[in-house]
């Protein structure tokens, strides 16, 4: 496919057209100081469309040449391109009467004469043009004869902006003919967002748009070719990746035509193994595999250079098509000879049973058995294909042993988040003669596992309560499911309690205590959502009953018992719950359990000032996530709110934009409210109030509409009455704080008041009553000592009012105080937001004599310094960590203007002396 096409290809859903979103790859605009530029990459990367862009960039008139396939076979057709392109110059008109000339006679290589005439001329043309940037498109198509005179002719003429664009060219190999200083730059793939703006008119779903982006690794003509042909997620339902469609096959068609045979082959063995690395290429290809894959790399279809030694395709697309194109003999082959080359025995185990005949049963107990140590390591996607594997294997007329094979894939499809191999699992099932018991259960598992992507759910649900009529215990656990549908799905809690409260009655009726523990805790859950006072009573009756290993561990009272000890500011208490639960999840294998416990902990950890803890939950959560076919919106919203306190906050306002994202086009009322509320509070705390005034109206609206009744759940209150306050609505902030304070403290939420606190005292401040501000703020900090990172966003708001009340001294205490806080705590962007208010409060010496004043703590640990102990010297001296050492001696550094010990030792008398 031609690079030009890229953008030019309509998409067709429906009999309409859709217009295609120009997204130009970014690279260098200076091309790294030279006027030439070649840009390589494979067919549909975008090369034509940056070239076109940095042509414009030059501030000239762009001269396009743009050979094609067949002109590869015609001496000196590139010439006569550059000739015609030019009519009106005499230098031209001479060319072209010069290659007509020529034409038909034999290109003997002794014709030096007529190959100096044509050098001539082009040179003239090129000196005699006016002003233009050169770009030459598919330049591989250059025929030979054109690129030596071009080249001749170019070194003539320096000062010409020359931009390639071609197929491969590796750099370094060769000199290349429109410059020797040509700076080369392989087109980068299109990111993630890229390709979402790529294929917004498409509507997709967003993990089918994250699919697309990781099967065509960015390329946007494939991007384009599987949107075009990407059906919706409810009729995706194969158990792996399929064919890729036509016009997608002839893209990679083209880009593995640019590698030879051996290299295709070898190639074909990364393909079929689901985690190849340098060591397992190594064994197969032997010496050569160095070569071949740095002929692949330099096609760029394979990614060697990871640091643990994997390799992977740069689109998936190119290992699926190389897959589906081997006949099954031939891939049977293929496995048994990736068998005796692995070095991983469950891997070993797959390969064995994959070059196994279909039907025969002893390769159903391999895969069952390798599926079970796959789990229990914690390699979800393998052990969701082994267990398949065992399922599909197993002889339908082996009963109960099939049925039970079955579940598992669909457990382990739905633990990994896989929806397709789920679907065709669940089929298995419900296929076969199993008992209601096990229909509903692949039915509720296939439910659990769809999420936010459950399509036909009034239907899917009625066919559950039909297979469960007369069995209460099973109707209570459908129930069950429809109650989280209509509270996430639908924002409706109070139909999601009532329906969470007719399982609780049926499971009770017969002794069915496991259902009876899970609609309690949803109940619970949902009757502290709407403020009911009865919450943790219902709380605790489920955890007056025996725990159930069945349950899955984000759905227990247990877990729930944590997200209200953080609700109520216990942290330590969450946290003490939670890391036995963490134990459990990663064992059982079930990845949205083991994201959902980790959200919890670094929540919790973040509450308690632990940061570095939080962010190590968070990007775990946040890594699991990415790394299965989970929703995003959950793990965006932690990571959101962590990075915005312990890392930076551009990239905590990425993952707030995509977790809302996400959860719009999910239609996940739940996370669509809280990635809100993440992206407000950051856009507040960066300054922007009236972008966060925005976002967070639109949270209070959908808390309203979800009914949601206690404030601490979800703590936009004082956010939004802040953010009033900055903008001078001054009777709207209080009108929300009034309100706010008496439902606080109607359901007993003593947690929630501090914060309030603190938003009534920036609306006094506001008013010119700083005295009462003043009170309120030191009252609310002293109350916020068990947590960090709150008490210090009060000390700040204290600095900040009475500055406003004109007490300098008072305002610095506070802010040393708050920025000595955040430090301790590796809140970064908090202490730089600390510190900055501490810059603009620092007294200005009165003469060029006077020296800024250090704070007591300051003076002893530059003495310290200054005396020569070390960093860890100094922390054990003064009883603090090293970090707050470091944070000190920068202060220290800033405020005396000085660069190193050296310096310090000369500006202050060291300790002892």
């Amino acid at each position: 496919m031609p690079d030009s096409a890229m953008w030019t290809n309509a998409s067709h859903q429906a009999g309409s057209v859709l217009p295609v979103v120009p997204v130009v790859p970014v690279v260098p605009e200076d091309g790294g100081g030279t006027r030439r530029m070649v840009l390589f990459g494979p067919p549909g990367s975008g090369k034509t469309t940056a070239a076109g862009v940095l042509g414009r960039q030059s501030g000239l008139p762009v001269l396009r040449l743009a050979p094609g396939p067949q002109d590869a076979r015609v001496a000196c057709a590139g010439l006569l391109e550059l000739a015609l392109a030019l009519p009106a110059l005499p230098a031209a008109r001479e060319l072209t009467a010069a290659l007509d000339g020529t034409a038909g006679r034999s290109a003997a290589p002794d014709d030096a004469g007529r190959a100096l005439r044509l050098r001539r001329l082009t040179a003239a043309l090129l000196r005699e043009a006016p002003p233009v940037t050169l770009v030459v498109d598919n330049a591989q198509w250059l025929d030979r004869a054109s690129a030596a005179v071009l080249g001749w002719a170019l070194r003539l003429t320096p000062n010409l902006p020359v931009i390639a664009a071609e197929r491969v060219w590796r750099p370094g190999a060769t000199g290349h003919w429109c410059g020797e200083d040509a700076c080369a730059v392989r087109i980068p793939p299109l990111t993630a967002p890229q390709v979402a703006t790529l294929l917004s008119p498409y509507r997709l779903d967003p993990h089918e748009v994250t699919r697309i982006h990781a099967h065509s690794g960015g390329n946007p003509a494939l991007a384009l070719a599987l949107a075009d042909a990407s059906p919706p997620l409810s009729d995706r339902d194969n158990e792996s990746e399929s064919a890729l469609p036509p016009t997608a096959r002839r893209l990679v068609g083209e880009w593995l035509d640019e590698v030879p045979a051996q290299v295709q082959e070898l190639l074909t063995f990364a393909a079929l193994d689901d985690r190849p690395d340098l060591e397992l290429l190594g064994r197969l290809a032997g010496p050569a595999v160095e070569a071949l894959l740095a002929q692949a790399e330099a096609a760029g279809l394979f990614d060697i250079g990871r640091a643990n030694g994997s390799v992977r395709f740069t689109a998936s697309a190119i290992g699926t098509e190389l897959a589906t194109r081997l006949p099954g003999n031939a891939r049977r082959r293929l496995h048994a000879r990736l068998a005796e080359a692995s070095h991983d025995s469950v891997r070993r185990d797959r390969h064995t049973v994959l070059a196994a005949d279909g039907a025969d049963p002893r390769s159903a107990h391999r895969a069952a058995r390798a599926a079970v140590r796959a789990r229990q390591r914690g390699d979800h996607a393998l052990a969701a294909e082994l267990s398949f594997l065992a399922a599909q294997r197993t002889p339908h007329d082996h009963g109960e042993l099939f049925t039970e094979r079955a579940l598992t894939a669909v457990r382990d499809a739905a633990h990994y988040g896989d929806l397709p191999r789920g679907r065709a699992a669940a089929r298995l099932v419900l296929g076969h003669d199993a008992t209601p018991e096990q229909r509903v259960d692949a039915l509720i598992t296939l439910i659990d596992a769809s999420g936010r992507h459950l399509h036909g759910a009034d239907e899917l649900f009625a066919a559950a309560l039909h297979t469960a009529a007369g069995r209460p215990g099973l109707t209570g656990q459908i129930l069950i499911r429809q109650s989280i549908w209509a509270n996430v799905n639908e924002g409706d809690p109070r139909r999601a309690c009532a329906l969470a409260g007719q399982a609780t009655a049926l499971a009770e009726t017969v002794g069915d205590t496991t259902t009876t523990v899970m609609a309690l805790t949803m109940q619970a859950r949902l009757q502290r959502v709407l403020g009911h006072a009865d919450a943790e009573t219902t709380l605790g009756r489920a955890l007056s009953l025996p725990r159930a290993a069945c349950i899955p561990v984000n759905g227990t009272p247990q877990h729930l018992a944590a997200r209200h000890a953080l609700f109520d500011d216990h942290p330590d208490e969450a946290r003490t719950v939670l890391l036995p639960l963490l134990v459990e999840a990663e064992r059982a294998g079930d990845a949205e359990a083991t994201v959902d416990i980790l959200r919890s902990l670094a929540e919790a950890e973040l509450r308690a000032g632990r940061c570095a803890r939080a962010l190590h939950h968070a990007d775990r959560a946040q890594a699991l996530t990415d790394g299965t076919a989970l929703s995003a919106a959950p793990a965006c919203y932690t990571s959101a709110l962590v990075a915005g306190a312990a890392r930076r906050t551009d990239l905590a306002l990425a993952h707030a934009r995509r977790g809302v994202d996400t959860a719009r086009q999910e239609d996940n009322k739940v996370y669509l409210s809280r990635n809100l509320f993440a992206l407000g509070h950051l856009l507040l705390a960066t300054g922007r109030p009236k972008e966060a005034l925005e976002v967070l109206e639109e949270v209070r609206a959908l808390e309203e509409l979800q009914q949601v009744g206690d404030p601490s759940v979800l703590r936009w209150h004082p956010e939004l009455a802040e953010t009033f306050v900055a903008l001078g609505r001054l009777d709207q902030a209080q009108s929300l704080l009034d309100d706010t304070r008496r439902t606080a403290t109607a359901l007993g939420r003593n947690a929630v008041l501090p914060p309030l606190e603190r938003a009534q005292a920036l609306l006094d401040a506001a008013r010119g009553h700083y005295d009462t501000a003043a009170r309120r703020l030191t009252d609310a900090a002293d109350r916020l000592r068990h947590l960090p990172l709150e008490r210090g966003r009060t000390l700040l708001a204290l600095s900040h009012t009475e500055r406003r009340g004109r007490r300098r001294a008072s305002a610095r205490t506070a802010a040393q105080s708050a920025a000595d806080l955040f430090t301790v705590h590796q809140a970064h962007p908090w202490a730089e937001t600390a510190v900055h208010t501490l810059g603009r409060l620092e007294a200005t010496p009165t003469d060029h004599n006077a020296r800024p004043r250090l704070t007591p703590a300051e003076l002893r640990c530059a003495e310290l310094a200054a005396a020569g102990a070390s960093n860890r010297d100094i922390a054990t001296t003064l009883t603090v960590s090293v970090k707050t050492v470091e944070a000190t001696l920068t202060r220290v550094y800033r405020k005396l203007g000085l660069h190193s010990r050296f310096q310090l030792a000369h500006a202050i008398t060291p300790a002892g002396d």
